[in-house]
């Protein structure tokens, strides 16, 4: 435990060294504060500030047309769900399935909408819900956002993740952000079911927080999700199948042949370039802008995605 908070300490100094350099108050950076800019500040990130997601984690979904969404699990937050889905995305469950719901301004929604596709043996139905950790785990990383928010006294990131909380050492939950994924539910807590997920599209839908379960979020591919046509059923299913998105196939990144694998990085919130990204944005310098907003709200924190630079020979 002394370890960890030694570590957690450390990452919270150095990130703390990146955002006071990125407001020029540390000689030699790249850029002061009156010139950084968002490109800026992520063109200075050095390669040792950006992870890639673990492959066995990471879901590819495509869809027709080649188009495909990439989505990282969160199994820090939601244990038995995630395993759930790598379980069943790995004996190709998904495939052929459909996305049959998109709620403008809301969710889009996929899996067996007619609830007629068997699990596997010994695959359950519904999921315990998972929609809060009692605590931070030990050595998890929590990166604090200044300012207010409407759903809790404390937001920030932990280990790259959107967060809240009320109180530190308190519970800490996953947010309904713009491209989180979530499984839905009936009314019954416990009824929260991995053969239906769905991504947010729209304004962050926060009252969700602490309502259902958060499995991840989508780090690439979200367009394809978001820009399908809605659905003209009660909550925006479609009216008929025929119009539903099918899921040519779901795949885990691991299961992948390495030529075929996307090579996503998302930059490390615990990472001196992430405090000079979200200082930043929080104070736009771009000349476009007139009135620097000076606050960042939670969802708009979320840490970049790129792909992997070319190593030139």
């Amino acid at each position: 435990m002394m370890n960890a908070m030694i570590n957690l300490s450390r990452r919270s100094v150095t990130v703390l060294c990146g955002l006071l350099a990125s407001l020029s108050l540390v000689p030699g950076t790249a850029h002061t504060a009156a010139a950084l800019t968002v490109a800026q500040a992520l063109a200075d990130a050095p390669a040792a500030d950006w992870r890639s997601p673990a492959p066995e984690q990471t879901v590819v979904m495509t869809l027709p047309g080649g188009r495909q969404v990439l989505i990282e699990l969160a199994p820090g937050f939601a244990p038995r769900h995630t395993r759930q889905i790598a379980q069943l995305v790995h004996a190709g469950w998904y495939d052929g399935l459909a996305i049959a719901r998109v709620n403008d301004n809301y969710v889009t929604q996929w899996g067996d909408a007619d609830a007629t596709r068997a699990l596997p043996e010994g695959q359950a139905r519904t999921q315990p819900a998972e929609f809060f950790l009692p605590a931070l785990p030990a050595g998890a990383h929590w990166l604090e956002l200044p300012g207010p928010d409407s759903f809790a006294r404390h937001t920030g990131l932990v280990d790259g993740w959107p967060a809240a909380r009320n109180r530190p050492g308190g519970p800490v939950w996953l947010a309904h952000c713009y491209g989180m994924v979530g499984a839905g539910r009936d009314n019954a807590a416990d009824s929260g079911s991995v053969t239906e997920l769905y991504a947010v599209i729209g304004h962050s839908p926060r009252q969700l927080d602490r309502n259902v379960t958060l499995v991840g979020r989508v780090l690439q591919g979200i367009e394809h999700l978001a820009a399908l046509p809605r659905g003209t059923a009660a909550m925006g299913f479609y009216a008929t199948p025929a119009e539903r998105t099918p899921l040519l196939t779901v795949r885990l990144l691991a299961d992948l042949p390495a030529q075929q694998r996307p090579d996503l990085q998302v930059l490390r919130t615990d990472s001196p370039g992430y405090a000079r990204w979200l200082a930043a944005k929080r104070e736009r310098r771009e000349d476009w802008f007139v009135e620097p907003g000076g606050h960042i709200d939670l969802c708009n924190a979320l840490p970049p995605v790129r792909q992997r630079p070319a190593v030139l020979p």
